[in-house]
């Protein structure tokens, strides 16, 4: 979840809010990659979760960082809730999840050494205060009373709501954890494309990221259950968002959908104010029954703007959202799946060209099977198998058009950071796959044995 904005003068006129977010245009030279991923911290002894305070807590984990690495304190009403450094930040889902918000990056080779380099951080504090992280896409053990709460105000908020709309808005908040990469668009025309892409071919990430085949210690009939709680939960703010392919998107049609969507907060000095179910289109009216005669500022938008949860979702860059968290070596290969769709040209139109046929049932068809399927999903003829090949396919065509080298030149491109997903289009096999083989094999249904097997 993301850290509260602040700044930004109020907002005098409604032509601001898309301008807020063509202000994120960049000429291609000046495109970057924005990493984030989660992981579920637990006690080591205990094998459950780790609580905000105490010897082997979330608090110890953040103070390890801070001391060791020269990480930056973020904290609210006292509370050590995240840390910043270099431009990339470490925050805290609800239950205690670990998020690193990676630095904009330049390329794939940077942005995995990040990733190596956070892991190898939290890898050192976690084992002095007797803790381990794992990489899945839902906890697969803990019930939902065994997850804490960490102290930030939206949390509570969303907590409350979340129990009203949908069915599984919860258990999306405390026992779920996800990769994503946050993408540059260079003018709205580029923004709708690569918007288009995304949405029609996130399916194809779900199922190749597949990692969530457990819920409660047992399996629970979905490759991805994170992507059946997506698909369950609050209707007004996830999906797939078929307004998106209409005629005439762009900034203005984004703007008019986040309005739409009911607010949770405004946050004030340091404080979240319920505004929970109110509307963003009163607020700029100065009609907000949580701050009557205020109107908001261009941090209260970009805030609200983080509160809807589709697919794919648009803020100053685009940010693709349909995967699970996983192991070391897929939190690169997500990157440089989406990368190598939408920073070439030529990829990026033969991405468009194999999905603009599809109309919104077909779409919406794909995104169900992904999470129940994975790679042995089939709506209308289309086998997400061969769709996976093929897109992977253009993707490896993307980066090599690219031609980002690294380790000095030794490495001609960054098509490798593929491999593991290639691996699995070869296979037939995501990660749920091999987890649920496991299980039903050499772990004869103890789903403990997974702490050993796959943690960090």
């Amino acid at each position: 979840m993301s850290i509260p904005q602040e700044g930004g003068g109020p907002i005098e006129h409604r032509d601001q809010l898309a301008a807020y977010i063509a202000s994120g245009e960049k000429p291609k030279a000046d495109w970057r990659i924005g990493t984030e991923h989660e992981k579920f911290g637990y006690d080591l002894a205990r094998k459950m979760p780790l609580p905000y305070d105490g010897p082997a807590s979330i608090k110890a984990m953040l103070e390890g960082l801070q001391q060791r690495f020269g990480w930056q304190p973020v904290l609210e009403a006292g509370n050590l809730i995240g840390l910043t450094r270099d431009g990339a930040n470490v925050s805290l889902e609800p239950g205690g999840q670990l998020e690193l918000s990676g630095a904009p990056l330049e390329t794939i080779h940077q942005t995995c050494d990040e990733v190596n380099s956070h892991l190898a951080e939290v890898e050192a504090v976690a084992r002095d205060i007797g803790a381990g992280f794992i990489g899945l896409g839902a906890a697969p053990i803990w019930g939902q009373d065994d997850m804490p709460m960490m102290p930030k105000g939206r949390y509570r908020l969303m907590t409350d709501y979340m129990g009203r709309v949908g069915t599984l808005g919860t258990q999306m908040m405390y026992r779920t954890c996800t990769v994503q990469v946050n993408l540059d668009f260079a003018s709205e025309a580029d923004m709708v494309q690569k918007m288009r892409v995304a949405l029609a071919l996130q399916p194809v990430a779900t199922a190749l990221f597949a990692n969530s085949p457990f819920l409660d210690g047992k399996p629970n009939g979905m490759k991805s259950w994170r992507a059946h709680i997506w698909q369950n939960l609050d209707a007004a703010r996830t999906g797939m968002l078929p307004f998106v392919f209409e005629d005439g998107f762009g900034y203005e049609a984004w703007v008019d959908y986040v309005l739409n969507v009911p607010m949770y907060f405004v946050y004030r000095d340091g404080k979240y104010i319920d505004a929970l179910g109110q509307s963003f289109r009163d607020f700029l009216d100065g009609r907000l029954p949580a701050l009557p005669g205020e109107v908001p500022t261009l941090s209260d938008w970009a805030d609200h703007m983080t509160t809807v949860f589709p697919e794919a979702r648009v803020k100053k860059y685009i940010e693709m959202r349909g995967a699970d968290g996983g192991p070391w070596r897929r939190l690169c290969a997500l990157p440089a799946l989406w990368v190598g769709l939408t920073y070439d040209q030529g990829a990026l139109d033969a991405a468009w060209d194999l999905v603009k046929g599809w109309d919104a049932e077909t779409r919406e068809a794909l995104r169900v099977a992904a999470g129940r399927d994975a790679l042995a999903a089939e709506v209308n003829g289309i086998r997400m198998h061969d769709l996976a090949r093929e897109v992977l396919s253009i993707a490896e065509a993307g980066l090599k058009a690219r031609a980002m080298p690294g380790s000095g030149g030794l490495v001609p491109d960054e098509t490798h950071f593929l491999n593991a997903l290639k691996e699995s289009v070869d296979s037939g096999k995501v990660p749920a796959d091999e987890l649920l083989e496991k299980y039903r094999g050499p772990w004869a249904g103890d789903l403990s044995r997974i702490y050993g097997e796959y943690s960090y």
